[in-house]
């Protein structure tokens, strides 16, 4: 133990007093954090898309048009589609496209309504100018039927269903976005350690034994022990540069996003309730007729505002309230989460490690271990992509979802993926179990591999010669 212990030392100092890890380690969350405001403040400060409206029809569309957060209707400043086209080029910066509505069209045919742009018009502006016309024409339909827009409102039925995990105690609320969002960054980070840091592994071994390093270290101590130093060793590193991200990034959300959010207005937390509906463009078209009747007033009433305010599950919070990661995972097991995550996060790297080390003792250059890396990344990958179809988008306690949480090469990343989820104890510690015993396992055949390979030079390795290093003696 005291030479394990030696090789632990010296890989873990090697890496940690590097330039390079200490600039991941502690300007990597920082930069993430700048470059995720930035385009945040980017995305939300250009406000909404400026449409001119060209009508040359009978229905009126422009007084239709809803104009949201995302989209403004402006009437054309031409009196003829040329003219129209013509300003439309000189205010590149005011006007961002414009909505061309033809003669002919009728409510029941709309083909020939055009939207041009200075260039490519983006899906997303596409998309808002389609739903808009969509609506103002069907609130043209509905005026011709008779129907009223508050009467079929009146028949809907808005249900609000608040999720409740009976499993916790008293029955706590299931922020099903919120488990969804945890089982994706737990997953991530388990698959990138594990991947990043194995290869690692692999490449100082691969280094040391081209170095002829090896033939000097192999003469104090035994393959074995040379490979778990650097194993724990890299583990090491691994679990330092996690603790610097987890500090630094719990700075960032108690400390930096609370002075950004000091200011700001404060947001309803009661994400099943609808939108209310958007005020209904009151700029009259350029001939100067009158909005079309049945234009609906969308404002609600400050007596149904104040109904509606009654009606929310979840109180909205005052403005300049600290913001608290701990309100966010409210209702989840946040122990067993930290604890199942910290195990199988562990566990899923040893095992892996033991198989990239392996592979860096049976070759000579780096090129050649590719082809011994596809068995060994497959599982990983398989995992990540089937758990995200099985256990987010399917069901977290089916079948497939269990067999995948208790197979050791898929459990690091399938069961982490479970936990926000809420997984029974004698699973857990089912999974824990076999990911140990598959450790070992894997870490048996991996030693008997590296013990051979760590001397071997010169010489093209393939399966079959790896199936006859297990079995050597000595």
């Amino acid at each position: 133990m005291d030479k394990i212990w030696l090789i632990i030392q010296r890989e873990y100092l090697t890496r940690v007093r590097k330039k390079s890890f200490l600039v991941i380690s502690l300007l990597a969350p920082v930069l993430l954090a700048a470059s995720s405001l930035a385009i945040g403040k980017l995305s939300m400060g250009g406000g909404p898309d400026i449409v001119a409206v060209y009508d040359e029809s009978q229905l009126h569309l422009l007084s239709q048009l809803v104009s949201t957060d995302d989209v403004q209707f402006v009437p054309a400043l031409g009196t003829s589609l040329a003219a129209s086209e013509a300003a439309f080029k000189k205010s590149k910066t005011k006007e961002d496209a414009l909505l061309y509505v033809p003669a002919g069209i009728s409510i029941d045919s709309t083909r020939g309504i055009q939207l041009l742009g200075n260039g490519n018009v983006p899906l997303k502006r596409q998309r808002d100018v389609r739903t808009a016309v969509s609506k103002a024409l069907g609130a043209l339909k509905m005026e011709r039927s008779g129907l009223k827009q508050a009467t079929i409102d009146a028949l809907q039925a808005r249900i609000e269903l608040t999720t409740i995990d009976l499993t916790q105690q008293g029955g706590r609320r299931n922020d099903v976005g919120v488990t969804t969002a945890m089982a994706y960054v737990l997953s991530i980070l388990v698959y990138f350690f594990i991947f990043t840091y194995g290869v690692q592994v692999m490449r100082g071994v691969s280094e040391e034994k081209s170095n002829r390093i090896m033939e000097v270290m192999i003469s104090s101590v035994k393959p074995f022990q040379l490979m778990m130093g650097k194993i724990l060793g890299i583990a090491g590193v691994v679990l330092t540069q996690f603790g610097l991200w987890l500090a630094l990034s719990w700075g960032l959300t108690t400390v930096l996003v609370p002075l950004l959010l000091k200011d700001k207005a404060p947001v309803v937390a009661a994400a099943s309730r609808p939108a209310a509906p958007a005020t209904i463009a009151t700029t009259a078209p350029a001939d100067g007729t009158a909005a079309a009747p049945g234009a609906i007033d969308a404002r609600p009433s400050s007596a149904a505002a104040a109904a509606n305010a009654d009606e929310l599950p979840i109180a909205a919070p005052r403005a300049g309230a600290p913001f608290s990661i701990w309100k966010v995972l409210d209702g989840l097991p946040v122990g067993r989460i930290i604890g199942g995550f910290l195990f199988f996060f562990l566990g899923g790297y040893l095992l892996y490690s033991a198989m990239f080390a392996a592979i860096g003792s049976a070759v000579d250059d780096q090129t050649d271990a590719q082809q011994f890396m596809l068995p060994v990344t497959v599982p990983l990958i398989i995992s990540y992509i089937v758990s995200i179809n099985v256990i987010i988008n399917g069901d977290p306690n089916g079948a497939l979802a269990f067999w995948l949480s208790m197979i050791p090469f898929t459990s690091p990343i399938a069961m982490v993926m479970r936990l926000p989820f809420g997984v029974p104890l004698w699973q857990l510690l089912l999974s824990g179990t076999l990911l140990i015993v598959g450790f070992v396992g894997t870490t048996w055949v991996a030693a008997r591999i590296y013990r051979v390979g760590i001397l071997m030079y010169g010489k093209k390795v393939t399966y079959k010669e790896l199936g006859k290093w297990m079995f050597y003696k000595g």
